[in-house]
């Protein structure tokens, strides 16, 4: 699998050794009869050429080939394919060319080994197949084998395994910058880059299989800019020998078993640094005073760690920051301490789930370019300041789970914040009156929001309906009375709607069966691009990365709906999760509901409903959660399809149903009730949930549904 990485990882010796190539190129001169049969037998090992047969052909000089470029010595000098579609092996057969200097076969669909010719060939400097479907392990060198001109390594995004054999690197002199990311190799980090290759400049690991402790021996890199083994299985801590690679620019160990406590002594050694990313590791203590001194940072990740402690108001002369992502951690104390005024670049901000008490600092509102703040899952209280309104570029704002209060001061002044896609502001305003304002209209841009866990007082506000952009809207786990409005089938972009645990009354609404991005399968939800430049989470260890992953909800749930279920609920053919439990719901289970061919929950336990159960629901063959519990069904449960794999608990509570997985068979004389199979009514919500989170991946929306920067 290839992985979409965020980090910067910049390969610029990559560039300018491309760029210095192609300047030395010219297709002016012949090739030989030999480079000729070297290229034609690359061709023949592929199994789809994506066109290159019809230009390399024999009786033309291979110099006018299609990607192909020759020196003014009259030898080919460089093949550059990428992009092209193709597929099948790589042959040897290249690494015969004398002159190759350039061979780029990224981005294609290549399988087989990586022939050892082009790794140690005398003449290819730069040698890039990346995003490809390599695999196998790399050839050992003999030891015999002389130093070898290659300087750009790219062999990211394949499928290659084994260690790195350790002869490679002893022959590489001249090797700057070497891609292996994104494959699956194993064993240890190789310690000889430095030894022998005194330019090396660039070296990506990540995504890899890689354990055991980093080496002391790349604090020997004296020119190293670039060091990214993030996304493996390194263990131990920071060597102090790490810290003498005084030229590192872009250092990253995210998502390993990294601890230890960051030393400020060794830490400004590292002036240099743009980028430091040691998130998702074990890392522990202070953040040091000296992180002050690393005046050129821009990226700064120490997310998801056991790190605790004031931030130091050094902090504040870090000036260049852009994003500073702290969330989960055990940070605490006042975050006034830090001077933001002092970050004019900043556009992330992201302190989830950390201990930080107190306001929110006016100075965060000086930091005119911010795009995304989050502060939720702490501490804070108070209300907010008319100051956030002068944020013009703010489109992502979550403050849930703290204890802010006003929330009709607070929509009144985020309403100016005209850029804003989410607002995840749930689990505030205790009790409080839900805002019926009719002069709340700023929101134009807003694509998603959260208003859930507030116990807010009232009905659905009329100003809800002025959204013409909503498309994920939750108002879960409030007192919200009254009945569901008229104008809710007026936001046509709507695709999911979480108003469960509520007090709302009367009959489940036809003008819910007319949202047209639940009725047309076809339909796509357009969240705002800018919205993904962040991670949507629905729970610490759960995100989305892509809107098309989140799934098209009704929850209705725990309210006092009364009625039948409308029969135009067969017209809803693109929602994925339908849950109607624990109301007063009446009548039969209408036939119509096996149209919702694309279900893959359905829960409607805990009503009154009566009659058979349809016998089309054995044809929705993506229904994975099912609950029909604890209402008043008879006769036979459908027999094959997604019936075959449901838990007899979602079945309890029905005395007059039968079936080969109830004691009660249909073909019985006595008639023991189901629900001597029962369970709590605790226990039915439970395995539902389970079900549920194993296919969806979703819950509800509070500020559980959250956006970091960083993917992952």
């Amino acid at each position: 699998m290839k992985h979409s990485k965020k980090e910067k990882s910049p390969m610029a010796s990559l560039r300018l050794a491309f760029v210095l190539l192609i300047s030395l190129v010219s297709p002016t001169s012949s090739c030989t009869q030999q480079e000729k049969i070297c290229l034609l037998r690359f061709l023949a090992g592929l199994s789809q050429d994506g066109g290159l047969a019809a230009s390399w052909r024999d009786g033309e000089d291979c110099c006018e080939w299609e990607g192909v470029t020759c020196g003014t010595d009259r030898a080919v000098a460089g093949v550059s394919l990428a992009s092209k579609s193709l597929e099948g092996n790589i042959s040897e057969s290249l690494g015969s060319l004398d002159g190759l200097k350039l061979l780029d076969l990224s981005h294609n669909s290549l399988s087989g080994c990586l022939p050892r010719g082009l790794v140690s060939s005398p003449s290819i400097v730069v040698l890039d197949v990346s995003f490809n479907r390599l695999s196998g392990a790399l050839h050992e060198l003999p030891s015999s084998t002389p130093p070898r001109p290659l300087q750009v390594l790219n062999i990211s995004s394949n499928s290659f395994t084994g260690m790195f054999p350790s002869t490679i690197w002893e022959s590489m002199e001249n090797l700057i910058a070497l891609n292996g990311s994104n494959n699956s190799f194993t064993g240890q980090i190789p310690t000889h880059f430095c030894n022998g290759s005194p330019s090396f400049a660039v070296l990506d690991l990540s995504y890899n299989k890689l354990r055991g402790s980093i080496p002391r021996g790349l604090g020997d890199c004296s020119v190293l800019r670039v060091l990214n083994a993030g996304y493996n299985n390194l263990s131990g801590t920071l060597p102090d020998e790490l810290f003498r690679a005084t030229s590192l620019e872009h250092l990253s160990f995210r998502n390993n078993e990294l601890h230890g406590v960051l030393d400020g002594a060794h830490i400004i050694n590292l002036g240099n640094l743009v980028t430091l990313n040691l998130g998702r590791n074990n890392f522990s203590g202070k953040l040091p005073d000296s992180i002050g001194q690393l005046k050129r940072m821009e990226e700064l990740y120490f997310d998801r760690n056991n790190m605790s402690g004031d931030l130091p108001s050094a902090l504040s002369n870090c000036t260049n920051l852009i994003t500073v992502d702290f969330k989960s951690n055990k940070f605490s104390g006042e975050l006034n301490k830090v001077d933001f005024s002092n970050f004019p670049n900043l556009t992330t901000l992201d302190l989830l789930y950390n201990n930080f008490t107190g306001t929110i600092p006016e100075s965060i509102y000086s930091c005119s370019k911010l795009i995304a703040l989050r502060l939720s899952a702490n501490n804070l209280h108070g209300q907010l300041s008319p100051k956030i309104g002068d944020s013009k570029h703010l489109a992502f704002l979550s403050l849930a789970f703290n204890s802010f209060v006003n929330i009709t001061n607070a929509l009144h002044i985020l309403q100016n914040c005209r850029q804003l896609t989410i607002l995840l502001i749930g689990d505030n305003f205790m009790a409080e009156l839900m805002p019926e304002d009719d002069i709340i209209d700023g929101f134009q841009n807003l694509q998603v929001l959260d208003i859930g866990g507030c116990q807010l007082l009232g009905n659905m506000p009329f100003w809800i309906s002025k959204l013409p952009n909503l498309q994920i809207l939750n108002l879960a786990n409030n007192q919200l009375t009254g009945s569901i409005p008229a104008w809710i089938k007026t936001l046509s972009n709507l695709f999911y709607l979480d108003i469960s645990n509520n007090n709302l009354t009367e009959g489940i609404p036809t003008t819910l069966m007319d949202m047209p991005m639940l009725k047309l399968e076809k339909t796509k939800a357009h969240l705002d691009p800018r919205v993904f430049k962040l991670t949507i989470y629905t729970a610490l260890s759960r995100q989305y990365r892509r809107l098309n992953a989140f799934p098209k909800v009704l929850d209705l749930s725990n309210n006092k709906f009364t009625g039948e279920i409308p029969w135009e609920i067969g017209q809803l053919k693109s929602l994925r999760s339908l849950n109607l439990s624990s109301n007063d719901l009446t009548g039969q289970l209408p036939q119509s509901i096996c149209n919702l061919t694309s279900l893959l929950a359905l829960d409607l336990s805990n009503n009154n409903l009566m009659g058979p159960i349809p016998s089309g629901l054995n044809s929705l063959h993506s229904l994975s959660a099912f609950n029909i519990s604890k209402n008043d069904l008879e006769g036979p449960i459908p027999s094959g399809g997604q019936f075959n794999t449901f838990e007899t608990s979602s079945f309890d509570g029905n005395a007059r149903l039968c079936g080969s997985m109830l004691i009660q068979k249909c073909d019985s004389t006595e008639a023991p009730p189901a629900t001597t199979m029962s369970k709590q009514r605790t226990g039915y919500k439970v395995a539902f949930m389970i079900a549920f989170s194993a296919f969806f991946v979703i819950g509800v929306l509070y500020d559980q549904v959250v956006l970091s920067k960083y993917f992952g």
